[in-house]
């Protein structure tokens, strides 16, 4: 007899995709929120412990089950927490697309998002990092260059961008935090509160430090890497782990001693 769908039926699955049957019984696949699988790559491997980031143990362990799928992940690690096996899996995923480099570091993109969920999932919450654009001379994404804009709308002043992203191997002292996306470097000449521009750039997304000379061989700069950015480079990804962490980002991983906010990606700003 052939299955009848109603209008009912078509309502209760209204967003989801269909993946397969089970008897005559549609089978509507798990959705997969991107913002909180990405969130959780930029934390989970740099915890003391295996705890699962908040809203993101769903997400995480559905795309944990597509790699286990795949026999890149062992199924005793599906468990919600996006640690160093699981990026380790996504690497190798991310390699077996043909992508090298940043491409292939083993932080989850759109496109590579979206490839593994065929036939399992849906992808949702996308995050679209924008194309490569100029600031003060500098190269930046869209996505940072839009949360420049909303930081000094906030602290009421206007930046100036000394360093900028995508500049691989063109910035010595940084280690290779602005090789991708999402890093910035601002001068601190024009601002008479410096604390106040940090404490901006942290409320709308950006892991934010005061970098002063006693620190490094710099001048004195605000350093900032916009969490989430799917193209930054596995230093910069580090530096945001420290942020979460309540560290400073440098090599000695010291104490925070910056203005305390609570901890958000641009797009949970966005959302207020």
């Amino acid at each position: 007899m052939r299955k009848v769908v109603t209008a009912a039926m078509v309502t209760a699955l209204s967003g989801a995709a269909l993946i397969g049957t089970t008897g005559q019984t549609a089978v509507a696949a798990p959705a997969v929120n991107m913002q909180a699988v990405v969130k959780a790559a930029m934390w989970d491997p740099y915890k003391p412990d295996q705890s699962i980031t908040p809203g993101s143990g769903d997400s995480v362990k559905v795309v944990e089950e597509a790699l286990a799928a795949k026999n890149l992940l062992d199924r005793k690690q599906v468990d919600g927490h996006f640690g160093t096996s699981t990026v380790t899996a996504y690497q190798k995923y991310q390699k077996s697309l043909g992508h090298s480099g940043l491409a292939a570091s083993g932080l989850p993109g759109k496109g590579s998002l979206a490839e593994l969920g065929k036939g399992r999932y849906t992808l949702t919450a996308p995050i679209d990092v924008g194309s490569k654009t100029t600031v003060d001379g500098q190269t930046l994404n869209k996505r940072t260059a839009d949360m420049i804009e909303a930081a000094e709308k906030k602290a009421g002043v206007n930046f100036t961008i000394t360093q900028g992203s995508y500049n691989a191997g063109g910035v010595g002292a940084s280690g290779g935090t602005h090789d991708g996306g999402g890093a910035v470097d601002i001068s601190v000449k024009n601002l008479s509160n410096v604390d106040a521009a940090v404490k901006a750039l942290r409320e709308v997304g950006f892991a934010a430090w005061h970098r002063t000379p006693s620190q490094g061989d710099w001048v004195a700069h605000i350093h900032g890497i916009a969490i989430s950015d799917t193209d930054m480079s596995p230093q910069a990804q580090a530096q945001a782990g420290d942020y979460y962490l309540g560290r400073n980002g440098l090599a000695n991983h010291g104490k925070d001693d910056g203005p305390q906010v609570k901890k958000v990606t641009w797009e949970e700003f966005k959302r207020g």
